[in-house]
């Protein structure tokens, strides 16, 4: 099961689709405002067993889902995301951003938003570019709205970290300029036995931006063995 970003959907994982044609593909958030309740309603219309892979917001729904009902999640891979509360000016940054749309539209706010979420050299990739920008135009500024108040809302998660019990994935591509290598380096860090995985050339839109790498990625994190734990090991590979 894949859960996309913030103003994002379906389409963010198109490639992975057709690698994993059997994938249970969240085809967005709408305007739900709280990162909990994405995550009750992704369990209701979720199978009963999970491997379950976040990208950004949808990472942070992932972990919800880990805190809601750990017992479904066999396996969890997080993407581009990450663990901290809001930063200093975050909140300004985004609410910014929203007044902007509300003012100029959906197409004016996401590009401003849109460049930064890919790696330099990949800003003027028409091909790669569009279809994104399409994507988070057509969801349009109260989506943003809502999603950013479930963003700015997020419940503390690093406490959290440590309690999983279930093989995880920490992907990132390596010019992600919002949510940098380094900070997958510390979440994977605080996960027993997380593997990290730094995809060269890539930013924050990783799934888009390298789909074969990424999914070569999610195809050794299907692969991986399912844990073992007792009261003494921090975690070993069964």
């Amino acid at each position: 099961m894949m859960l996309p970003g913030l103003l994002c959907d379906a389409r963010m994982f198109a490639a992975q689709r057709a690698r994993f044609p059997d994938a249970v593909v969240i085809d967005g958030f709408g305007m739900v405002d709280d990162l909990a309740e994405m995550a009750r309603i992704t369990l209701n219309v979720a199978p009963r067993r999970i491997s379950l892979l976040g990208h950004s917001m949808g990472a942070r729904v992932a972990l919800e889902m880990i805190r809601l009902a750990p017992e479904r999640i066999e396996r969890l891979a997080l993407v581009s995301t990450g663990v901290h509360g809001p930063r200093d000016g975050e909140a300004d940054r985004r609410r910014e951003l929203l007044e902007l749309g509300r003012r100029q539209g959906a197409e004016a706010l996401v590009d401003r938003w849109l460049p930064g979420m890919v790696a330099p050299d990949r800003i003027e990739a028409t091909a790669l570019i569009e279809p994104l920008r399409h994507m988070c135009v057509e969801a349009g500024v109260e989506t943003f709205a809502a999603q950013i108040a479930a963003l700015l809302g997020r419940p503390e998660v690093r406490s959290l970290l440590p309690t999983i019990r279930c093989p995880t994935a920490v992907i990132v591509g390596s010019e992600d300029a919002w949510s940098p290598p380094d900070q997958h380096a510390e979440i994977a860090a605080a996960i027993p036995g997380a593997q990290l995985r730094v995809i060269p050339g890539a930013g924050h839109m990783l799934p888009a931006e390298a789909p074969d790498a990424f999914d070569d990625a999610v195809a050794d994190w299907l692969a991986l063995p399912m844990f073992s734990y007792n009261q003494t090991e921090r975690g070993t590979i069964a």
